[in-house]
This record gives C-alpha cells, structure tokens and sequence, in this order.
C-alpha cells in the first residue's frame, strides 16, 4: 500500500523514530553464531570525557557507511563500540570538581577518589554515545564496552603479567614527557607542540687549564646548564679536536665537565659546540648512555630547582632561567642572545609546558614486538591505505623506543606490582599477593601508578571480544576486517593494537587500517576554539539534518585530501535530500492504485528511456560497490549524486510523465514499475550515506518487502537484466539532441512557457530513425511545436544552428531571437572550438606522439579534430548567415 508522503523533509522526528525503532528491534546486533560472512570494526574508542567533533563525525560517518554496506550485502556486521576511561583527562574532570569544593584528590585519599569517578561518570560521563547515535551510529550497542569495566581490566592485567614473564617488561631511571602540574609522564600524543618565539643564549664555557679560552655554547634552556655533564663535538670537526678528552668549566656552578665526540652533534647549526644534559632532553640522554656520563636531575616534580642547582635552590625553572642569564652576564659568560621560532610542548589537558623529565617508570622493551608487527604490513596481512602511509608506519617501527607505561595519577589500570620492604623484591601476579614472592615476607606494597590509557587500548580488538576468555566473538569477529582512524594516532595507537594482537592472538587485528585526513575550516584551517573557527557537528545536525551532513563528509572525503567543510556545502546537500524527498513524493503520488507484487522487468515492454534509466542504475550500482570497496567515499557520493539528480530526477521523471499522464495503460503500468524499481534500488544505494531519509520514504513504497527494514534490504548490485549498453548510448544521443535545443532556448532566452519550431538534419538513415522513433520525447521536453526530421535538410536562413554528434539543429530565430547576441553566442563558440582545434593539431604534428602512440589511439583523435573542423564550419557558415539579417 501506497503512503504519501508530507509536503517537505523534516529531519529531527524522522531521525529520532528511526533511530528508536532499530534499537529497539536489535537491527545492530550481530549473531556470534551466524554462518553469514562476518565483518568487524572495532570503533576508535572515544574519550568518556569527550563530546562530538568534527574529527569523530567524518570517523564515525565512514564506520556507519562501511558497516550498513556490508550489512545490506549480507554480512554478519559487528560494529564494536565503547569508550576509553582517559586517564588524566577524567581526573582532571573530577579533581576540578573537587577544587570547587575546596578540596583536592589527597583529602579523599586514594580509594574514595576513585568511587568519586566512577560517580561522575555514571552520571555524567559518555555523552558521546548519544551523540554518535544522533550521527546515525548502527553500533552494537548491547555490546558497548568501557576501558576499565571487568572483562578488560581482566585482559590488561593478563597482558602485564605475561609480558613480566616474557621479559618484556621492566623498570628504570629514563626519560620522559613530564607535566610538572598533573605530576605524571605523558605520551607523546599528550604533548601538543605549538610555534612560540623564543631565544638562543650563547654561553662562554671556559676550558681547562687554558686560561682565555672558550667554547661557546647555544641553548633555549640556561636553567637546565646547572645539570650539565659534558659538551660535545663532531669527530670531524677540526675546529676543536685538541679539545677532545679535556675538560671545561660550568658557569656558575663551576665543576669540571669532559668534551666529547658524536656525530649527533650537527657542525653546521650554531657554533659546533653543544651541552649535554642527559637528565633534561632526549636526544642528551642517548649521548650520555653512548659516553657513560651521569645524569643529573636539578628539578622536582613541580618544576622547582632542587637541591642539585645550588644556589638556585627553590626557585621556579623559568625564574631560574631569568636568574642564571642575568648572573652570566654579570660574571662576563653570556657571549650573545638571539631570537629563536621554538616549539614548545604543553600538556594537553592544563596546557603547562613538558619538561624531559629523569624519573623511575615502567616500560615495555617493544622492539621484539615491532619487528612482527613491521613485517605484517611489508607481506601484506594488513593494508594501509592510503599506501602513502606505510612509508610513515615503517618509518616509525624501524626506529621505536621502547614505551614508557607507567602514569602517576589514581585513575585507571592500577600497575599489578608489589614491592617487598623487607627484600626490596617485587611481585607481579594475575591475583593479589599476600606476601613477597622472593622471600614470603608480608611486608609487601603494590605500586601506586596506573598503566598508560594507550595500554588498554592496544588491547581494544580482542579484549572487547572477550578475552582472555575463548568466547564466541573471538571465534567469529576476530581479526577484524577494518580499522577506519585519523593518522595522528597511527604510531600511537595503531601499531601498538598491531604488537599486541599478533603477540598474543598471533593473528594481525585487522586486514585493513584506513587513514582518513583531518575536517578543516573553508578556508583549510585546522579548526580550534583559539581561532574561533569550530563547526559544531551537532549545531549542524539541528540546522540541517543528519542525512545532509553525512552526505557532505562523504562527498568530500577524497583520500589522503583534508575535507575544507563550509556550511553553504552542508546546506547544498540539504538540497540534495530535499530533492530525494521530491522525486519521492512525485512517483508516490503516480503509484496509487499500483500494485509491484509480480511483475518482473523481463515481461514488460520497456521504452528506450526506461531501459537507459536501468542502465545507468546498473552502472551506478557497479560504481559504488567498487568505490566503497576501495574506500574512495567520495567517488561513491559522486556516483549518486549525478544519478539521482541529473539522470533520475532531471531526465527520467520528465520523460515518464507522457506515459503516466496520456500513455496507454500498459505504457502507464510499464513507467509505474519502473519509476517504483529505479527508485527502489536508489533507496537502497543511498541507505548507508543517508540512513534515515532512505528508510522514511522506503518504508512508504508500494509492495510487500522481503525485510522489515531497508537496513536489511538487499544492497544493489550490477545485474544482467538491467544491461541494456546499445539502447542507452542511442537514448544519450536523444538527449544530447534534447540538451542541445534547450541550449538554444537558454542561450536565446526564450522562455519555457513559448514553443518553439525545429529542424533535426540527421546525417544518416540510422539517425534518422533514432530521431523519428524518439520524435514524442523531443517535442515535449523540449517543448517544441513543429517539428521537422530529415536527412541533409538545409538549415534556414534565419535560424540558430546546434550540433549534436551527427544531427544538425536548426531553430528558426524569426520573432525569437536578438540577431546581436546570436551573433556574439556563435563568435564565442567558434573561438572555443578553434582552441580545441589547436590542440588536436599541435599533438598531430608532434612526431613523439605520433610515432609512439597506438595506431587505434591516433586515429581516434584525428577522428576527433575533424570532427570539431566540421563543427567550425558549420557555425562559421550560421554566423555569416546572421550578419546578412542585420
């Protein structure tokens, strides 16, 4: 049964209906015992602090439209959702709260903190998940996981001990990003860089035993000089090889530090002449273990000179800096200072700047792991596309450090360490330990930092399936098949899930890493509320609708290209779904009465235009399926854009219309079946882009369905009956005839409501009967009162001349036309053509091509300048024609 549809598309009540009705109809789930081919995406597991961004729209749209494709297809589709605990962030969340009370996390004490967070979150943390199911999300929501519920505190328990075992883990005195106000080592994805100005100061370092003679040092940081322990030079650099092996002065704390050689020190930059603070910088630090040289820490955890800075003591490290400048100038040991463009790194949570940091942590020695992981990108078990991203991949594992775990903050995976008071032994173990394992005394205390959030996360493909435990979704959904992600975490989280799945599921978690670009402002701006140019995903989803905007990412998600998102772009695609919901509303209203059940296309009469229609249809089915099934989302958006506006809704609906308003009835019953099918089949195509708008008008067509959602509809793909090549590229020629004389009309600015006469000169018998079989269509799309169909015709003295392949035009201009203007539309057609004619002749006359081109390939485009030479002609002869009427 027929239902009609409202006048206009209304998003917000369609979309929350729809979404209801899925959820509570379980069309998300996936049946872990199904024999259907599985297919499985482990979301990118958003912050439970977080809200939606752009960054999680464009993700999260590409995730929906690959898993509502697979589905449609057939597949047995899990979509895994959660959320990451988020370490420092959350606790930040609940430690602000808490400063407002006047208090702090060490009041509460450890325990009650932690009953604290899990408050918030219950009651306020996971916004997110809303918010991805106003996107259209078709996650398995009854499988939601959490990062620190039981089954996967379980799983990164089982991992710490195990890679304990291995001899994969460890603790040592290394360093690290430290924020001095969080009071916890960061990642180095929780570091943000940024531009800032700065200085170099030149610094005098005496040498030796060699009154009057120095070494000048440069550096950004004098405050950490007072932990320095040598200064370094090329090997090859002749300037100061006497000096190698002795010694130099440290100013102002005057203790004696050794000259080395290494080649990390760059002759070129600055003096030649470099500090080595292996306590304060990362690259110091590699100097130092290659030299043996000791590593002195002058700051405390907050950031303050310690006792190791003398009479700097207690002084905070950027008064320090002031402090130690003026006292070098006093003293004559600051040479010069420069300006210097630096990038400084802040926390990303309380934006305080990072300091290399000498702290006891724990680590996991990865290079083991990383030559595994290297090796199943090179023999092709996961692909990453786009390609150019596996250079960046190889490059990082190729050059790893091992990864510091560790994080001094209350909030998350508790480290499963115990240290032994009595022996200074530790214990690693999957249960609580009551006494030491070394030598049973119960003097023992478990480790206060928790595990890096990325530790959890490594293990997301797996651990959300269950393990350690063997369980059904293991067996089925495991390796996934995609991992769709931004590539600012490609080393960060990427190929840490690729060491942790192959160690301990020895399989690869996922055949496929696509890496989308970034969504940046229309002026291809990263977006930031610094600059004030943030587009709210949500904001734009009430204004105009979740359809349009999912529309609008795919469109312009080409690969390895950043989508430069403006509103008017969101706006043109609320357009487009408006003209979906009138191309509906239109072949509605022309079924009633219509009843598709048993009638196939085989046994119907179809029309030339009904059968090109199937055709494209055809074709653009085959298009999508291989679009998406090389993630080129935008190709696929293209595809059924031009489809339903320029082919379906333009030239279809137009030319049904003669049989649905004066055709006989089989004619009629003939264009309703195929007006139901075409737009049937387009539904479907458009579902995993445009969820809801596909769903509200599918379920208002005709005809029993073999599912209870379009969802589960059967996605289109190409098929036989619907090849009809030879028929559809005569039907072009009809249109390009078509298109031409409504050029003509355009261009002479006769108005619609006037018909014209016409003249169609076919160049041959085969022309000839194509024009005169398809003489209804022409004369009422292009609204034509007479017209004429011949062979070699002579073109009128006063008429405008068009060209369509080898069908002249000729449109009478007596009454209708300004005899200036056509004159000047046929200089500028002309002058057009003799700039395609150049081309031809300069690639004709060019013997390169000419020598080493296929023989078919030269012909084809001597065919082509003859072509537009005869065109050229004919317009010249038409001009000439014009001046006489003046």
């Amino acid at each position: 049964m027929t239902r009609e549809l409202a006048k206009g598309y209304e998003p917000h009540d369609v979309e929350k209906k729809w979404y209801a009705e899925w959820e509570e109809k379980h069309y998300f789930h996936a049946d872990a015992t199904s024999d259907n081919k599985p297919y499985s995406i482990v979301i990118p597991p958003p912050n439970v602090t977080g809200a939606l961004h752009m960054g999680h729209a464009l993700n999260n749209t590409m995730q929906d439209i690959l898993c509502r494709w697979k589905r449609m297809q057939g597949h047995n589709v899990l979509w895994m959702p959660g959320t990451d605990h988020a370490g420092i962030a959350t606790q930040n969340v609940v430690e602000r709260q808490l400063a407002a009370e006047g208090m702090d996390r060490h009041d509460l004490g450890r325990d009650a903190f932690i009953q604290r967070v899990w408050k918030w979150k219950a009651e306020s943390g996971g916004q997110i998940i809303g918010q991805l199911k106003r996107l259209g999300a078709s996650c398995d929501w009854e499988r939601e996981r959490f990062t620190m519920d039981a089954g996967l505190s379980k799983a990164v328990r089982t991992v710490f001990v195990k890679l304990h075992q291995d001899g994969l883990i460890y603790r040592d005195n290394r360093l690290i990003n430290w924020c001095p106000r969080c009071h916890t080592a960061l990642s180095d994805i929780e570091v943000e860089h940024e531009e800032q100005k700065g200085h170099f100061w030149h610094i005098r370092y005496p040498v030796v035993g060699e009154p009057g003679r120095f070494v000048i040092v440069a550096t950004t940081r004098p405050e950490t000089m007072l932990g320095d322990t040598a200064v370094a030079v090329h090997p090859e650099d002749e300037r100061y090889s006497d000096l190698v092996g002795k010694k130099v002065l440290l100013p102002l704390v005057n203790r004696e530090i050794p000259v080395v050689a290494d080649d990390y020190v760059d002759r070129e930059f600055g003096t030649g002449v470099v500090k080595i603070t292996p306590a304060h910088d990362f690259n110091d630090f590699e100097v130092g273990l290659r030299h043996g040289l000791d590593k002195i820490n002058v700051f405390d955890e907050s950031g303050v000179i310690n006792a190791a800075g003398h009479q700097y003591e207690g002084m905070d490290r950027f008064a320090a800096r002031e402090r130690i400048v003026a006292d070098l100038e006093q003293a004559g040991l600051l040479d010069r200072i420069e300006d210097h463009a630096m990038s400084v790194g802040g926390c990303y949570r309380c934006k305080t700047v990072v300091e290399p940091y000498l702290s006891l942590q724990w680590y996991v020695k990865v290079g083991p792991l990383a030559e595994r992981a290297l090796q199943a990108v090179k023999e092709g078990k996961t692909r990453i596309l786009p390609k150019q991203w596996e250079n960046t991949y190889y490059d990082w594992m190729e050059n790893i450090r091992d990864w510091c775990i560790s994080r001094q903050i209350w909030w998350g995976h508790r480290i499963p360490a115990w240290f032994c008071d009595h022996c200074g032994g530790v214990t690693v173990a999957m249960e609580d330990p009551t006494s030491c394992s070394a030598c049973g005394s119960d003097e023992i205390h478990q480790e206060t930092d928790v595990l890096d959030t990325w530790f959890s996360s490594a293990l997301w493909p797996f651990s959300t399936m269950g393990w350690p435990d063997k369980t059904p979704e293991l067996e089925r959904f495991y390796p996934t098949s995609c991992l769709v992600t931004g590539f600012d975490i490609l080393f960060f989280w990427v190929a840490r899930m690729m060491m942790m799945g192959l160690h301990f599921m020895d399989q690869v978690p996922f055949t496929d890493v696509y890496i989308h670009a970034l969504v940046r402002d229309a002026h291809g701006q990263k977006m930031s509320k610094s600059k004030g140019n943030v587009i709210d995903p949500l904001t734009i989803i009430d204004q105009y609708g979740t359809d349009a905007f999912r529309f609008t990412l795919a469109a312009f998600a080409a690969q390895g290209r950043d989508i430069k998102l403006a509103e008017e772009r969101i706006a043109g695609y609320r357009n487009f779904c408006n003209k979906v919901w009138n191309a509906a509303r239109f072949t509605l209203m022309n079924l009633d009465g219509f009843d598709p059940d048993g009638i196939t296309l085989g046994e119907l009469s179809l029309s030339a235009g009904d059968k090109w229609i199937l055709h494209r249809l055809n074709e653009t089915a085959r298009l999508v399926d291989e679009s998406l099934t090389g993630y080129r989302y935008n190709e696929s958006a293209s595809a059924l854009y031009q489809f339903t506006w320029s082919e379906f809704c333009d030239w279809y609906l137009e030319l049904s219309k003669q049989d649905l308003y004066n055709g006989t009835p089989e004619r009629k019953k003939t264009s309703q079946y195929v007006l139901w099918y075409t737009l049937d089949h387009l539904l479907r195509l458009l579902h995993p882009f445009m969820p809801f708008i596909t769903e509200e008008i599918w379920q208002a067509l005709p005809g029993s369905k073999a599912s209870p959602t379009i969802m589960q509809a059967p996605f289109p793909m190409p098929a036989d009956e619907r090849s009809f090549a030879q028929e559809a590229a005569a039907m072009e020629r009809v249109m390009e005839v078509i298109g031409s004389i409504r050029n003509i009309r355009g261009e002479m600015d006769v108005p619609p409501s006037k018909q014209i006469a016409t003249i169609l000169s076919c160049a041959n018998a085969a022309s000839l009967e194509l024009m005169q079989q398809s003489q209804s269509a022409i004369v009422n799309l292009a609204r034509i009162s007479d017209l004429t169909i011949g062979q070699g015709l002579e073109k009128p003295e006063d008429a405008s001349i068009q060209v369509a392949g080898d069908v002249q035009i000729f449109v009478p201009l007596k009454g209708l036309v300004n005899v200036e203007e056509e004159e000047k539309r046929l200089s500028k057609e002309i002058a057009k053509i003799e700039k395609e004619i150049d081309m031809f002749s300069k690639k004709l006359q060019n013997p390169s091509f000419v020598d080493r081109a296929p023989a078919e390939v030269v012909a084809k485009e001597r065919e082509k300048l003859a072509e537009v030479t005869g065109k050229k002609r004919v317009l010249e002869e038409s001009l000439e024609k014009i001046r006489k009427l003046r």
